[in-house]
């Protein structure tokens, strides 16, 4: 395949970026004499701390929450979304030599997706002892054996190397740190990794930021802890837990899907008391417990109101959106420090699948399909997949697998070969999974498959800022599906009809997951620009010269309670001359006359219409060489009857109703197969229920159009399903 002179370039610079960044890092100065002074310092002072009979006792008040989330989608590279939030409130009690006790005052909790998940009793309290020899979280069922950095054995079993010099405010106290990095000499084994911020005067640890190699996590669903742990200066002489951080993701171990579970805990503590004589006897029993007091109850535990306006608002932002800078930048340095795999769980043959769909699904080409795929993880970052389809209707196998390699930083390289269906179009107009029970019962089938068999190859930077680049090259044969299935009612439309031809293409993807920008607009993009270059069979002398580019974008803002939601769909796709090729000639044979350069074939076109791209126009109605999908949306509260999904809950008594406009245009070019032309605008007007999983459209198109309606779930759950 030979690529254009531009294109050229931009494979030989995303090369280049991809080799530089894959090098390691140039090596800190790991313990030399200033380093290991400081921390052995730090270590003989904390040492005496520990041992420090003046601290006999204290009480504290503690305020927190602690939050579920679930992230959703391949490479996980959306943020995660809340599912369910508790904040509490507890007095928090410590006498020497150890003892502590933890009683819950007040706890409220806010439902925004079914679950019935319970806590470790660990996740509903702080950690008061700024883990001592050994570190263990989860009462040991989670981390373990993991000996303190700054500790006798931490400072024989890790590195240490000062990184920077830096700030850090403690209410109306700065102190001026030195940020040591934590590896471990052997990541083999039971090890945290980060960061301590240790007082440049008194060698204080102020601060600790830590991850655990995979070895530390006894838990083998848990994919990986970080912990931010940060001291006060109390009474100008203990310093004692003042604000902590600690967040745990898992995924499962025997089923590789796109679904991760996050807990996030974030705590503020204040308001010690210091050496007042606490009977121990209050110390017996589990460490922490719930203890609510009546309405006016007197003494300590009436002194103020325990919460103030709605949970939700009162979240702070980096516990609403996405993970917290500090521990993303804790999970970022533990990758950086030791080797990838010390961090990644290492598994066995998994059940795998990107979706749903990949393991049951229903369409008019291959009417019951069912499916299954196994992913096996090598270590040092290599995987193989492989994954296969059967449909009953076509009596035929589709099938994938290759091999992929992905290093801590994201960059790597995957190679694939496949038999499969593609669909034609720009956007899903329904989720698959809607989409087979709809085609199933009603003949309703939104999707224009047609086959591929081919070969791949792809090349992934790491992410740079928030965007994702990644380069493909492909080789591929296509051609059209028939109708097989028959559904319960009604009849299936035709499929795409698609020629029968090969493609060799390249393409850029420039991707930017949702993140906060400019005027509070949470903003989603993807970018892909390919050239391409096919010949129909059975003459494939003939080949032609075609580049596409397509962009999707959405963009959100929230207004108090209420949301405006953006989205646009563009895509275009032309066609360049024709380039020849011929058999090597005899001596004094001219070659035949050359014949006309192929057009661009219906599966390579521009498919708008549907509930997505064109409300109130029916699926696919517009095909063309460029169009344009954009939408305008007002998401606003209102009430509805509460639901009950048993031990999952109870769905909220409200629901989100949204009207939008929708203007699509399309630019039909001159095949006679491409339809419309023009400007189509739409009005409709959705309502979401059922924790807004729930999604119901009615829309009216206002040239030529129909009502329409359409029954889906959430579009975040597509990826998924």
């Amino acid at each position: 395949m030979r690529l254009k002179p531009a294109m050229a370039s931009v494979t030989l610079l995303f090369c280049i970026a991809l080799g530089a960044v894959a090098k390691p890092a140039a090596a800190q100065r790991w313990n030399d004499i200033r380093t290991r002074a400081l921390v052995e310092r730090a270590t003989a002072l904390r040492a005496m701390q520990l041992a420090d009979t003046a601290l006999r006792d204290y009480r504290a008040e503690a305020h927190g929450y602690v939050t579920f989330l679930a992230q959703l989608g391949e490479g996980f590279t959306e943020p995660p979304k809340i599912v369910k939030a508790d904040e509490l409130a507890l007095d928090v009690y410590w006498m020497a030599p150890n003892l502590s006790k933890q009683m819950i005052r007040g706890r409220r909790d806010t439902l925004l997706l079914p679950t019935d998940i319970n806590y470790h009793r660990d996740h509903l309290g702080i950690i008061q002892n700024n883990f001592p020899e050994m570190i263990r979280l989860g009462d040991g069922d989670e981390v373990r054996d993991v000996p303190h950095p700054l500790s006798a054995a931490g400072l024989e079993e890790y590195d240490f190397a000062i990184s920077d010099s830096l700030e850090i405010r403690l209410g109306p106290r700065t102190l001026y740190v030195y940020e040591t990095k934590v590896r471990p000499k052997d990541d083999r084994l039971p090890r945290a990794i980060g960061a301590l911020y240790i007082d440049r005067e008194t060698a204080e640890l102020a601060r600790m930021a830590l991850s655990f190699t995979r070895a530390a996590l006894k838990d083998r669903d848990l994919e990986d802890v970080a912990v931010v742990l940060e001291n006060g200066l109390i009474e100008g002489r203990f310093w004692l837990p003042r604000r902590q951080e600690i967040e745990i993701r898992r995924t499962g171990t025997w089923l590789d899907y796109p679904a991760r579970g996050i807990i996030r805990g974030r705590w503020e503590i204040c308001c010690y008391s210091v050496n007042n004589g606490l009977n121990p006897a209050m110390f017996a029993g589990p460490e922490i417990v719930t203890a609510f007091v009546p309405a006016g109850a007197a003494g300590d535990s009436a002194r103020r109101p325990l919460f103030t306006g709605e949970i939700l608002d009162n979240l702070p932002d980096d516990v609403r959106a996405v993970t917290d800078e500090d521990v993303l930048a804790v999970q970022e340095e533990a990758r950086a420090l030791v080797r990838a795999q010390a961090l990644t769980q290492t598994r066995s043959t998994s059940l795998a699948g990107r979706r749903i769909s990949d393991f049951v699904r229903f369409n008019r080409v291959e009417g019951l399909a069912l499916g299954a795929g196994l992913s096996q993880r090598l270590g040092a970052g290599v995987s193989l997949f492989a994954g296969g389809r059967y449909g009953f209707a076509d009596y035929d196998w589709k099938g994938r697998g290759g091999i992929s390699y992905r290093r801590a930083s994201g960059a790597g390289f995957a190679l694939a070969a496949y038999d499969d269906h593609e669909l034609a179009g720009e956007e899903l107009e329904r989720s698959l999974f809607i989409n087979s029970v709809a085609a199933q019962e009603f003949g309703s089938d939104h999707t224009d498959p047609f086959g591929s068999r081919g070969i791949g190859a792809s090349l992934f930077a790491p992410a740079v800022g928030a965007w994702r680049a990644s380069l493909s090259f492909a080789q591929e044969q296509h051609r059209a599906l028939e109708v097989h299935a028959t559904p319960a009612l009604g009849a299936f439309a035709r499929t795409v009809p698609a020629a029968k031809m090969k493609e060799r293409r390249a393409e850029l993807v420039l991707e930017r997951p949702t993140r906060l920008t400019w005027g509070g607009f949470e903003a989603q993009y993807r970018v892909a620009a390919s050239l391409f270059r096919f010949a129909l069979a059975p003459d494939e002398s003939v080949w032609a010269n075609g580049r596409k580019i397509a962009v999707h974008a959405r963009l959100e803002r929230p207004f108090g309670t209420n949301r405006l939601v953006t989205q646009v769909v563009f895509a275009a796709v032309g066609q360049g001359g024709a380039q020849l090729s011929f058999p090597t000639s005899l001596p004094g044979v001219v070659p035949p006359f050359p014949s006309p350069s192929p057009s661009l074939q219906p599966q390579q076109l521009v498919y708008l219409g549907g509930a997505v791209t064109g409300p109130g126009y029916d699926f696919h109605q517009f095909v063309g060489t460029s169009g344009l999908s954009t939408r305008l949306e007002w998401q606003a509260q209102a009430p509805f009857p509460s639901i009950s999904l048993g031990r999952f809950g109870r769905a909220p008594a409200r629901m989100t109703l949204a009207p939008y406009v929708n203007l699509l245009a399309i630019n039909s070019g001159a095949a006679s197969m491409r339809r419309g032309h023009g400007l189509y605008p739409s009005v409709g007007l959705g309502a979401l229920t059922v924790f807004d999983i729930l999604r119901v459209d009615v829309a009216r198109g206002l040239r030529d159009g129909r009502w329409t309606f359409s029954v889906d779930v959430n579009r975040d759950f597509w990826p998924v399903l």
